[in-house]
């Protein structure tokens, strides 16, 4: 099932098409999902995955997916429209892992974090 990934306003920054490697619409490997974990190719530990969407380590709500619950995490906004996404390009070599931090209890808002900057891209 092909999950798609929103920002808080809206705007869709990326996809996961085998609920595992996350690419941005411009085809990069940002990041990819083990469990319910979110991991950059460095090996570093970025944040959660719950029911798709995706939390910081702070409990904040990065970016959220049409299977987001209501009641969960801060208020949606209104989604774009989908744009077309781009070839996908190569995927890196997974890093070795670091300890990964305890997982804090959601919050009602949204992450402080670009997910520009939160990727790296």
């Amino acid at each position: 099932m092909k999950l798609c990934f929103y920002t808080k306003q809206g705007k869709l920054f990326g996809y996961c098409e085998d609920r595992e490697k996350l690419y941005t619409l411009e085809g990069n490997p940002v990041a990819y999902i083990e469990g319910e974990d979110l991991y950059a190719y460095s090996g570093a530990h970025l944040g959660f995955v719950e029911e798709g969407d995706i939390w910081d380590h702070k409990g904040d709500m990065l970016l959220f997916t049409d299977s987001t619950r209501y009641g969960v995490g801060p208020l949606k906004p209104k989604k774009h429209l989908k744009s077309f996404k781009k070839l996908k390009k190569c995927t890196p070599l997974k890093g070795t892992k670091v300890l990964k931090p305890l997982k804090q209890l959601k919050s009602k808002k949204w992450s402080s974090s670009n997910p520009v900057d939160f990727f790296g891209v």
